[in-house]
C-alpha cells in the first residue's frame, strides 16, 4: 500500500495512474506539439497528396492511437496479475479504442483516395465515389461485428456465421439500399454515367448536367438550376439519354428542315441560270453540271427533241438550292467537316417539299449551338426568293381574311358591272 496524505491506494492502482498521466501527457504532446509542427512542414510543401491527408485528418486520428499504445505497452508492467477482471477490462478497453479509431481511419484514407482520384484525368471517364461508399459500409459493418464479438468474448466467426440467418429480413427490409448499392457499383463499372455528363431522364423530369454519384442515388442539376435527386438503380433499370457522345465527338447536330412550296418548284430558264451564276459559291456546281448535262442530252436527243422540257435533264430550282446549301455549310467555319454532312430531299407531303439539313456544329455549347443553327437557317430562308422558291406556310386567319376581302371587292365589282 502506498500512503499519500490521508489516503491510501494499493502500488498496482498507483502505477497505473502514473500510467494514464503518461498517456494523457502523449496525448496532449502529440495534438499541441507535433500535429501543429506537422502542419506547418505540409504547408510549406508543394506535395498534394500530404495536404489530402491533412484535411481528411489522417494524421490528427493516427496520433490519437499514441496514448492508447502507451496504455497497451504498460499496462503488462504496471498490472502483474494478467488474470485479474481489471486486466481484463482495460485490455477490452482498449481494443475497443483502436477498433474504432482505425476504423475512423479508414474512413478518412478512403475520402483522401475520393480526392486524390478527383485531381486526376481519369476521374472525368469514372467515378469511384460508389464503390468506396460501399467499402466504408464494409468496414463500419466489420467493426460492429468486431465490437459486439469483444464485448461479448467471442469469435468474431460465430456472429459472421450467423448472419446468414438474417439474410431474407435483411433483403426485404433493406431493399432499396442494397438495389441502389448493387446499381452505384453498375454504374461506376459500367461507366454509365459520369460527373459532368449531360442527362436526360423524363421519367424524373431531369435534364441537366450530373453533380454527385453516390452509392444509392445521383444528383442531376437541371438547366433551370433545380435539383434532381433519381435512384441509382433507375439508371440501371430505365432508359435515360446521355450526351455525353456528343461532347466526346466535338460536334453537336443540327436536323431540320425547310418546307419548299411545291407550288415554286420548277425548272430554271438561262435566266435563272445567268443570275444564279453571279453567286460564288454556285459557280463551279453550274458550270460542272451544265456541262454534263448538255453532254448527256446531246448523246440521247437531237435539238428538235429537247425543245420539250419533258426530255433530256435540265437543273431545277429546288436541286440547285440543295447544291448551294451543301456548297455554304461546306464553307462555313463552325460546321464539323469531319462528320455526318448530309443535305437530303424527304418525301413531299401537306406541308410541301422537306429539304432537311444533317450536320453537326465543331462547338457544342448550347447557346453557341443555338446561335449558328438559327444563323444558318436566317441565310437559307432568307435566299429563298434567288431561286424562286418559297417556303411553305399554313394558312394563318390574317390570310384568311385578307382573301375574304379580295373577294369581296371582286364581287362588288363584278354586281356593278352587270348592273351596267
Amino acid at each position: 500500500m502506498i500512503s499519500i496524505g490521508n489516503f491510501s491506494i494499493s502500488k498496482e492502482v498507483f502505477n497505473l495512474l502514473i500510467l494514464l498521466a503518461v498517456a494523457l501527457a502523449v496525448h496532449q504532446i502529440a495534438i499541441r506539439v507535433f500535429i501543429p509542427l506537422f502542419t506547418k512542414m505540409i504547408q510549406k510543401t508543394r506535395i498534394v497528396w500530404d495536404n489530402i491527408l491533412l484535411k481528411r485528418h489522417v494524421i490528427r486520428r493516427t496520433f490519437h492511437l499514441l496514448p492508447a499504445t502507451v496504455l497497451s505497452v504498460g499496462l503488462p508492467f504496471v498490472l502483474e496479475n494478467r488474470e485479474s477482471g481489471l486486466y481484463a477490462a482495460l485490455f477490452k478497453v482498449l481494443m475497443l479504442y483502436y477498433t474504432i479509431t482505425g476504423l475512423l481511419i479508414y474512413i478518412a484514407l478512403l475520402d483522401t483516395v475520393q480526392d486524390l482520384f478527383e485531381l486526376s484525368e481519369l476521374s472525368k471517364k469514372f467515378s469511384l465515389r460508389g464503390v468506396l461508399q460501399a467499402l466504408k459500409i464494409v468496414g463500419v459493418l466489420s467493426v460492429i461485428v468486431l465490437v459486439i464479438s469483444q464485448l461479448a468474448g467471442k469469435s468474431p466467426v460465430y456472429y459472421l456465421s450467423g448472419l446468414g440467418a438474417f439474410t431474407a429480413i435483411l433483403l426485404l427490409v433493406f431493399k432499396d439500399s442494397i438495389l441502389g448499392l448493387v446499381a452505384g457499383v453498375q454504374l461506376s463499372s459500367m461507366d454509365l454515367v459520369r460527373n459532368g455528363d449531360w442527362i436526360e431522364m423524363p421519367k424524373h423530369g431531369a435534364d441537366g448536367d450530373v453533380i454527385d454519384i453516390s452509392l444509392t442515388t445521383v444528383r442531376i442539376q437541371n438547366w433551370d438550376k433545380t435539383i434532381s435527386s433519381i435512384p441509382a438503380y433507375d439508371l440501371v433499370s430505365s432508359s435515360f439519354k446521355n450526351w455525353r457522345g456528343m461532347s466526346d465527338s466535338g460536334g453537336r447536330r443540327i436536323k431540320r428542315s425547310i418546307n419548299i412550296d411545291l407550288n415554286t418548284i420548277g425548272f430554271l430558264n438561262s435566266d435563272d441560270i445567268g443570275r444564279l451564276k453571279k453567286i460564288k459559291l454556285l459557280r463551279l456546281y453550274l458550270d460542272e453540271k451544265l456541262r454534263d448535262i448538255e453532254d448527256s442530252n446531246t448523246k440521247q436527243y437531237n435539238p428538235d427533241e429537247l425543245q420539250f422540257s419533258g426530255n433530256g435533264r435540265r437543273l431545277t430550282n429546288v436541286g440547285t438550292f440543295r447544291a448551294y446549301c451543301a456548297a455554304y455549310l461546306k464553307h462555313n467555319p463552325q460546321i464539323h467537316q469531319d462528320l455526318t454532312f448530309l443535305i437530303r430531299q424527304l418525301a413531299p407531303g401537306e406541308h410541301g417539299l422537306p429539304i432537311e439539313i444533317y450536320v453537326f456544329t465543331n462547338i457544342t455549347r448550347w447557346a453557341v449551338y443555338e446561335d449558328i443553327q438559327s444563323d444558318i437557317f436566317d441565310h437559307l430562308l432568307a435566299i429563298l426568293p434567288e431561286f424562286n422558291l418559297r417556303a411553305f406556310q399554313a394558312l394563318s386567319g390574317l390570310d384568311i381574311v385578307r382573301a375574304a376581302g379580295v373577294f369581296t371587292q371582286k364581287h362588288d365589282v363584278f354586281n356593278r358591272v352587270a348592273q351596267r
